[in-house]
């Protein structure tokens, strides 16, 4: 297999959960939230992982995380920035570090994946990296089981789009590692320009979209894979764990 790494991001603040701590430290069955996704890429094939946290939280998270519960495969603890998209970059460039240091082996694949998603398989896992071992760049999602209607700005519907066209986007978004650490170089380059024309990267598909030609792969993801953001959410990941 190609040599792989996964940068996890745990640097959200998690203002919808309306506490006090991170949604990413919060304890479900007896764990952190980041702790899941964390034992899935471990437990995994992949080689290496970068924990992107914040600032504040590096301390914990080497000592009462990855030290605790022996993550040996975090090669890397580094501090996100102001956006999710500036956290990528970070874990990037940190990764391409640790890649640098043995360039008879170099990360070829990388995973990239929310620390808020803990119900992650290594099966999702395998079949993002099938799809970026063949070449593609891709996506885990799945299919929208609803109908989808797009409002106007009075919000009344606009149009319906095709359900058999819509996937929900999940995590982790698969790419080739030089080609997405490029393509981001070029985002941070030229963001002051993008917000400018009010142009808005919400994923990492999107930045390899904008400024290359590649055509971004849709993956199966899982329905249970979902992201936990209020505490809605988190009720329904402690009902899964007990399951």
């Amino acid at each position: 297999m190609k040599k792989t790494a996964a940068i996890i991001l745990a640097a959200g603040r998690g203002t919808r959960m309306g506490t006090d701590k991170p949604k990413q430290f919060i304890e479900i069955g007896g764990y952190p939230l980041v702790y899941y996704s964390l034992k899935a890429f471990s437990d995994s094939f992949v080689d290496d992982i970068v924990l992107v946290c914040g600032e504040e939280d590096r301390e914990y998270c080497t000592t009462e995380i990855v030290e605790k519960y022996g993550f040996s495969k975090v090669k890397s603890i580094v501090s996100g920035g102001r956006e999710r998209y500036h956290s990528v970059f970070k874990g990037l460039t940190a990764l391409r570090c640790i890649a640098e240091g043995d360039c008879s082996d170099p990360c070829e694949i990388v995973f990239i994946h929310d620390g808020a998603r803990p119900f992650v398989t290594e099966d999702i896992i395998k079949r993002s990296y099938d799809a970026a071992e063949a070449g593609y760049a891709n996506v885990v999602a799945v299919p929208a089981k609803d109908t989808v209607k797009v409002s106007d700005d009075d919000g009344f519907v606009d149009r319906t789009l095709r359900r058999d066209h819509i996937w929900l986007m999940q995590t982790p978004q698969t790419f080739d590692f030089y080609e997405i650490y490029e393509a981001y170089g070029k985002l941070i380059g030229s963001e002051a320009e993008l917000l400018e024309r009010g142009v808005m990267i919400t994923d990492d598909a999107m930045v390899l979209e904008y400024f290359t030609d590649h055509r971004i792969k849709l993956v199966m993801g899982d329905y249970r894979n979902i992201k936990i953001t209020t505490p809605e959410d988190l009720s329904l990941a402690e009902k899964e764990l007990l399951c």
